[in-house]
């Protein structure tokens, strides 16, 4: 007991002056102050694309519904693992349930969005390659179930791989005051599939597809060489500047999952540092800015919340697109 004790106060001790003497830094208060900054961007951005597909009807099609289910997923990685990642940061300690919840609620966003970017892959497959059937097969209902089922099996496919931390929360070590997320070997291989090479292998395969369509019909559109082409190149062009916007989040997207991936793909045992997997939280803040360069509904949508023409009666029926 006399041996714990004097070994628990060499622990702490140094611990806390090196807490204190992190948190009065100027490098780390400015880091903490950009981190909180980014977190709120991205609470802001992700609440104006929830309120905008959610209030106004005109934007309640299949292809918003994903991008609201995105959203959703993107709204709650700022107001709960960013936050709770910069307390981490600045030596913060956790709690034996914040431990068990936080890789919980982690996990489950990471799934949800990873299942929402294969949605919009198949959505403008669809449309693209498939469009005289897309209104038939591409329906509001089924996306909806879908969007439901994803996020169900996002939750219990989180709880199954994250078993071992749950029996296993280490949070003896009070010199390190971490929560440390085990999982084993084959859970880690398993997840690295199910949520990286294979939706990965989805995205490529449909967008490739996608992109070949794509150029022929901007090749058709160029030609005009028929009356009736033309009308129909015209018909799609919405459609095919919907996948570009799109193509351009899913390449943000990879872009941003793959440097958190990188240890587990070469096999290192260490987890990704810092910059990995804020790179990767920061996805969700360029998803909405994405939108805000290239849709225009999402900025109009956006005044008209902020000039609060939203609290108008009848201000759901509003022409936005």
């Amino acid at each position: 007991m006399v041996e714990t004790s004097e070994a628990s106060d060499l622990c702490v001790l140094p611990l806390n002056a090196s807490c204190r003497s992190m948190s009065v830094t100027p490098q780390a208060a400015l880091i903490n102050t950009l981190l909180y900054c980014i977190t709120l961007l991205t609470v802001t951005l992700n609440l104006l694309v929830v309120i905008s597909i959610s209030h106004f009807r005109q934007l309640h099609t299949p292809t918003n519904l994903i991008l609201l289910s995105l959203a959703v997923s993107d709204l709650f990685v700022g107001l709960a693992v960013m936050p709770a990642a910069v307390s981490l940061q600045s030596c913060g300690s956790f709690s034996k349930i914040t431990c068990a919840l936080s890789p919980l609620l982690s996990f489950t966003l990471t799934s949800a969005s990873v299942g929402s970017m294969v949605f919009i892959s198949v959505d403008r497959y669809v449309a693209i390659c498939d469009p005289l059937r897309y209104s038939s097969l591409i329906t509001l209902s089924r996306v909806k179930i879908c969007v439901s089922l994803s996020w169900s099996c996002s939750i219990i496919y989180s709880a199954v791989i994250l078993k071992d931390h749950f029996l296993q929360i280490d949070m003896s070590n009070s010199c390190y005051q971490e929560c440390v997320v085990v999982i084993n070997h084959i859970a880690g291989a398993v997840d690295l599939i199910m949520t990286f090479f294979g939706p990965l292998a989805v995205i490529v395969v449909l967008y490739t597809r996608v992109f070949v369509v794509a150029v022929s019909q901007a090749r058709a559109m160029w030609s005009k060489s028929t009356a009736i082409q033309s009308n129909t190149v015209t018909v799609k062009k919405s459609e095919l500047r919907a996948a570009g916007t799109l193509g351009i989040t899913l390449v943000v997207f990879i872009l941003c999952l793959c440097p958190y991936y990188i240890p587990s793909i070469i096999g290192q045992e260490n987890v990704s540092s810092k910059a990995q997997l804020w790179l990767y939280f920061c996805n969700s803040t360029f998803n909405p800015l994405i939108y805000a360069f290239f849709y225009p509904w999402f900025r109009k949508s956006v005044r008209v919340i902020v000039s609060l023409q939203i609290l108008q009666p009848g201000s759901r029926r509003a022409k936005i697109m």
